[in-house]
């Protein structure tokens, strides 16, 4: 198969950014549903929970412009080893930002947190989640890898995405879903994260990223061939990635953006 590029959408600033999110998502949400009547997603933390309210709870332009949350399946990309209502919670976060959020007498998505009964045991914490997404999924024996209809990602100023960090064993890790981590460079120290086979295998990945402090490492992800987590998404998933970034993120990237249509 000939090697595909990302696609990378860049606008004046994310009040421009938000409806091409949400055009975006919503085109997923209905290869979803045309597929299992579901729209199975999974979410980071940092900024762009709110990036998502901004698009999703803005009013619908229309009958083919609605978010069916009643539908929807939300699980976390990767999530801290800490409790749900801690700051450092990206489950706090989409629940702040977005969740309570909608309206009170309208459907609600299923949202899928981790269970902290084993905050003190990150393998088993790992392990729980993995259970989580294999009773949505199927049966390990079934299928080799879980397949998200969309994953809504972050990337951080050193390239890092999910808690895949640059030069971390766990970028080689294969066989787990969902791996921990214990020694995490940008705290609190002790995570889970979906591993880069379950990232690079979904139907859909999309990257939001604003702000002139990311285009230095907007510089390397795209213009150079480093290894750096986003880039192996990039390269892994070709076509299927879209970066939806303010112009500030992108100032002197040299790849090329595409139009958003």
């Amino acid at each position: 198969m000939p090697k595909t590029n990302p696609n990378l959408f860049a606008f004046p600033a994310v009040d421009a950014l938000a409806p091409a999110l949400r055009s975006y998502i919503i085109q997923s949400q209905a290869a979803g549903f045309s597929r299992h009547n579901t729209f199975k997603v999974a979410v980071s933390g940092g900024s762009l929970p709110k990036t998502l309210a901004a698009a999703l709870l803005a009013p619908s332009s229309g009958p083919d412009d609605v978010v069916d949350w009643s539908r929807w399946e939300i699980f976390f990309a990767d999530e801290r080893a800490v409790p749900l209502d801690h700051p450092d919670s990206n489950y706090a976060l989409l629940k702040a930002e977005l969740l309570d959020k909608l309206p009170a007498d309208g459907p609600k998505p299923a949202v899928h947190p981790i269970n902290t009964t084993y905050l003190d045991d990150v393998q088993e914490l790992a392990d729980q989640y993995e259970q989580v997404l294999v009773g949505s999924f199927a049966s390990r024996d079934s299928v080799r890898l879980p397949i998200f209809d969309l994953l809504l990602l972050g990337c951080g100023p050193d390239g890092h995405t999910c808690s895949l960090f640059p030069g971390h064993a766990l970028l080689r890790e294969t066989s787990a879903w969902v791996a921990p981590i214990e020694d995490s460079p940008k705290p609190p120290p002790k995570r889970i994260t979906l591993t880069m086979p379950v990232v690079t295998h979904a139907v859909r990945i999309a990257f939001v990223a604003t702000g002139g402090g990311k285009k230095e490492i907007m510089k390397q992800i795209f213009d150079s061939n480093d290894g750096l987590p986003c880039t192996l998404v990039n390269e892994a998933g070709g076509d299927r990635v879209s970066w939806f970034v303010d112009e500030p993120a992108v100032e002197g990237v040299l790849f090329p953006r595409r139009a958003f249509l």
